[in-house]
């Protein structure tokens, strides 16, 4: 009878060492794919901010490059105006997109929108592509250094 006693008392002791096991492995599992749903989700995120920072900031970058073409060349007052309101809208468009980057990967957030704000006031049209230049060009930054990011 002892004998039987200790082949039940092992029998579950193994089926209850079993279950801890199978339950701390589901367990794992569970957390692991948590981690990974999380990050796919943050991947996406920060590919669509990037992407919508970018298609805003070329947006005014076009906006400010044909407003300050036209300041420089002394165009009439209405016709500076009207891309004056398109420039403020194209900058409004920025604001979203750039929130949002700035939280996600703050890193990468501000220099190409400067680059892009700082064509406002060029002192000249020489002055005005460079700056239109670089500003792409901190756009072309901004894309590699959120795919760094990301591999």
């Amino acid at each position: 009878m002892a004998a039987e006693l200790v082949i039940a008392l092992v029998g579950v002791v193994g089926t209850l060492a079993g279950t801890l096991t199978v339950t701390a492995l589901q367990h794992r599992s569970a957390r692991a794919e948590r981690t990974e749903r999380t990050e796919q989700e943050r991947r996406r995120e920060l590919v669509q901010a990037v992407t919508a920072l970018v298609t805003a900031l070329a947006a005014h970058r076009r906006a400010m490059w044909a407003r300050e073409r036209l300041r420089l060349a002394g165009a009439d007052d209405a016709v500076y105006a009207e891309a004056r309101s398109e420039s403020h809208r194209t900058r409004a468009d920025i604001t979203a997109p750039l929130v949002t980057l700035a939280i996600l990967a703050p890193a990468l957030a501000q220099d190409a929108a400067r680059a892009t704000h700082a064509l406002r006031g060029a002192t000249d049209h020489t002055a005005l592509d460079r700056a239109r230049t670089e500003a792409a060009d901190a756009g072309e930054r901004l894309v590699a250094a959120a795919a760094d990011q990301l591999a």
